[in-house]
Formats: C-alpha cells, structure tokens, sequence
C-alpha cells in the first residue's frame, strides 16, 4: 500500500513540475499507430530508493557544497539527442504558498549518449557541453527543508530529439532559464523518468 501512495504523490509532484510552463512537452506521431509502445525510461540511484530519504551527504545539512547523487537511466528512447534533469521541490506549491516552486537543480544539453550522471558533478558547463543551474549556483543545490514535514525532492528526466539553445544563465536567473529550458523543449520529449527522494533536518 505504501508503494502506491508514493507513486500517487509522485504522479502529484510532477504535475508541477513546470509551474511557469504549460503546454505539450511530449513530441507527436511516436509511436505510431497500433504498435507496441516502447519501454519507459527509466532512472535509478544508489544514494537512496525511490520514494526513500535522501542521506544527509547530500543536503544542505552536509553544507553548501554537498555533492550531487549519482544517477544512471536505461530504456533510452530510439533517436534521443540530448538529456534535461530537473531537481525540484514542489512543497511550497502543493501546501499554496506564495513562494515559487524551488529549483534546486536544472541541467541541460546532457549528451544522448550518456547513461547517468556520476556522484558530485562540478558546477558551471561541463566539458561534454551540458550546462546546469540552481538558485544558489550553477550547479546541484541540495535539499534544505526545515523541521516539520517531509519535502518531497522531485528528480525529473526528458529525453528529447534536439539539443537546446539555451545559455548558461545565472543563479539570479534560474526561474526565467528554467522556462526557457521547458518552452524549448516543447514537442521535442520522447520520454520521461521520475525519482522522488525525502528531506527535512
């Protein structure tokens, strides 16, 4: 039963994962017809199960330069270009505070080739082209939820079939990046991965 309650709420938490955005993420005509649907994405991490808490070594509870949990995705979609992580944390938005969605981590232009992300990704564009932002950096910010309640940490995966035009930005600008980074993968995702992880100190 506690499964399903999970995956309830996780169904809940990506449906905000764009708060500013609205629109059809996925691309059209795939698959066609009456053939059988490809398997899903999927994404996995060691750091901790899906729906569980996240250890403190990756918080803010290990401080500001906590690294980022290593992550690995299989069942990649035929004709995928590039990757677009989002690490979110929907709370605020779901308990109707004026406070915006938080973004904790948005990485984009992951290469198509890749299978994951290895544990503690350095800040700023990485060598292999990907470029990557929070509110605090220009990298992984970890959770940091106060006493009380669970904060439900949302990991979410897009395989797309272009890479994004999208500059770096500033953490000053990570709400106007974010949605630049959803409107232009409008009609270009070809799949989808969720993986939710718990915190409070």
């Amino acid at each position: 039963m506690k499964r399903h309650v999970l995956r309830s709420t996780t169904g809940l938490l990506a449906a905000v994962a764009v708060v500013a955005w609205s629109g059809p993420l996925f691309a059209q005509g795939r698959p066609g017809g009456g053939r059988p649907r490809p398997p899903p994405l999927l994404m996995t991490t060691t750091a901790f199960q899906d729906g569980g808490v996240i250890p403190n070594k990756y918080t803010q509870a290990a401080g500001p330069t906590a690294p980022s949990p290593a992550l690995k995705w299989s069942q990649v979609p035929e004709g995928t270009q590039s990757f677009v992580l989002l690490m979110h944390d929907p709370e605020p938005v779901l308990g109707k505070s004026p406070k915006m969605d938080i973004t904790h981590w948005l990485i984009w232009n992951i290469p198509g080739t890749s299978t994951g992300l290895p544990e503690g990704v350095p800040t700023g564009e990485l060598p292999d082209g990907a470029r990557q932002v929070s509110l605090r950096s220009n990298g992984y910010m970890g959770p940091g939820a106060p006493p009380g309640p669970y904060h439900h940490y949302t990991f979410e995966l897009y395989a797309l079939d272009i890479k994004l035009d999208v500059p770096q930005g500033t953490p000053q600008q990570a709400s106007e990046t974010r949605n630049a980074v959803f409107a232009a993968m409008d009609g270009h995702v070809l799949g989808k991965a969720v993986l939710v992880g718990r915190f409070h100190r």
